[in-house]
């Protein structure tokens, strides 16, 4: 693979862009192809079938149609449903996934209780029941809040129903705070619920914590393509825009939320 080609990134929606925020501003040297599977979306709320059946179906075109040298799944979701998969598609290829930063945020609460919003899709799964069990110890507690129609409101950006249902799941993750039995830490397990964090923030109070994905990812795929000797350390980065759906969508997420960006649309 060469250092020239871009890197894939990919979501069922618009979520994916908090990820790929972070990964530009890691990596502002490399070109980025992001596609949208608007048409299909939210995977929260199907099987795990549809789900692999989709995800292997959009990495294949990023391998095959744009030569990526590398794959970021920018969905929990697909992350739990299908990564396996992709590894044992292209294992030559560098894979990152995406779950939801539970470790972290134990590390860093104070009451030792955190919540984890996230899809229905994502919280049934076996990989997240075995992230619970391999980070939480004795006197930890994690509060799964499956957050039903939220990922597609805030893909759609109606704002109404947005408020409406981050009220909603804020009480539901409660009582939160840093007293005794409140958990001081939101995990945000979806990457579209970084573009309501504001929101949710307001409605949880100021001692509440959010931890979102975006960041680590970067990191860890910046690890990868440096171990690969695939990083590119020179030169404009850029972005192309893929869309099974309404591109248009897609391009008012990006100016609305990666303004400074170098968008291409194919």
């Amino acid at each position: 693979m060469s250092r020239c080609a871009p890197v894939g990134v990919f979501d069922s929606g618009v979520g994916g862009l908090s990820v790929l925020a972070a990964l530009q501003a890691r990596l502002p040297h490399e070109r980025f192809v992001y596609y949208a599977d608007t048409a299909y979306a939210p995977y929260g709320e199907r099987g795990d079938a549809f789900v692999a059946e989709r995800t292997l179906q959009v990495a294949g075109q990023l391998v095959r149609e744009h030569g990526v040298k590398a794959l970021v799944v920018a969905c929990n979701t697909a992350t739990a449903a299908a990564i396996h998969l992709l590894r044992a598609a292209w294992p030559g290829l560098p894979i990152v996934g995406v779950e939801p930063a539970l470790k972290p945020a134990l590390a860093v609460s104070r009451t030792g209780r955190v919540a984890v919003l996230a899809t229905r899709g994502t919280l049934a799964s076996a990989k997240f029941g075995a992230l619970v069990e391999r980070v939480a110890g004795p006197g930890h507690e994690v509060r799964p809040v499956p957050c039903d129609g939220l990922a597609d409101a805030i893909e759609q950006d109606d704002q109404a129903a947005i408020r409406a249902l981050c009220t909603r799941y804020i009480a539901e993750a409660g009582p939160l705070g840093i007293d005794a039995g409140q958990a001081d830490v939101v995990v945000l397990g979806c990457t579209h619920y970084p573009f309501a964090q504001g929101l949710m923030a307001g409605l949880a109070g100021s001692d509440v914590r959010f931890v979102e994905t975006g960041e680590p990812v970067a990191r860890h795929t910046v690890r990868l393509l440096d171990a690969a000797g695939l990083a590119r350390t020179d030169g404009p980065g850029g972005l192309a825009l893929l869309s099974s759906g309404d591109c248009e969508n897609l391009h008012r997420a990006v100016r609305r939320w990666l303004m400074g960006s170098t968008a291409v649309s194919s």
